[in-house]
């Protein structure tokens, strides 16, 4: 959701209009205080705001948004006539992402718009992994069992990811070879069942999790909450 705070009608209705065709979802008000009310409970994805407005100015209102700890965060793009050096300078000393001066290109306009959402995307949530006593964290490379840290190899780590990633299902032995030792895999012998049996010992109690399938391979089992 875009939010734009613009009192020049003609303006306001063309921006609304070449964001939506692009796709995106934008609220449009004419004056700070309907503004205000709308912002209190929901919260956008960018701002685009005016500087010459009624009531209350465009600079006013960005330095109420980087004091506030719920909004301080928010990306705002500056939209103004007043375009000297110095404006655009107090405008990114205050606290905004961009500057933009009008008149401008509604696609130079969509295309700064990206570039700051660009700026602003999360992370991908790091993957962890609970299954019964066992914790898991890949990106960390940290493993627990009932608290306690467990320090493990490099291949016994990747096999432990593999089982996590693929909880309940069962992993051949060509399959957990290929994986972990790759182009090594066809110069093993029995390496794979000695990991097995060390991950299993080093896991105490959760190594129970690891359970042989006769014939086929391996597969880990146990009640899961993965976040």
């Amino acid at each position: 959701m875009i939010f734009l705070l613009e009192d020049d009608d003609s303006i306001r209705k063309l921006v609304i209009y070449a964001l939506e065709s692009q796709g995106y979802k934008v609220a449009g008000f004419a004056e700070p205080g309907s503004f205000w009310n709308v912002i209190n409970g929901t919260l956008p994805d960018l701002l685009l705001l005016d500087i010459m407005l009624p009531g209350e100015d465009g600079m006013s209102i960005l330095k109420r948004i980087r004091q506030n700890s719920r909004t301080k965060e928010l990306p705002v793009i500056m939209l103004t006539a007043k375009n000297t050096e110095f404006d655009r300078v107090e405008g990114l000393d205050c606290g905004a992402d961009d500057y933009i001066s009008k008149p401008f290109g509604m696609m130079e306009l969509i295309a700064r718009i990206r570039a700051v959402l660009r700026r602003y995307e999360k992370p991908d949530k790091i993957k962890e992994y609970h299954v019964g006593v066992l914790y898991l964290c890949p990106d960390r490379h940290k493993i627990q069992v009932n608290g306690k840290q467990i320090d493990l190899t490099y291949k016994e780590f990747s096999l432990l990811c593999l089982f996590c990633e693929n909880r309940g299902i069962v992993l051949t032995r060509s399959q957990l070879m290929d994986k972990v030792w790759g182009l090594e895999a066809e110069f093993e012998n029995r390496t794979l069942d000695v990991h097995i049996r060390t991950l299993r010992s080093k896991l105490k109690e959760a190594g129970a999790y690891i359970e042989t399938v006769r014939g086929i391979g391996y597969r880990m089992i146990g009640e899961a909450n993965d976040k």
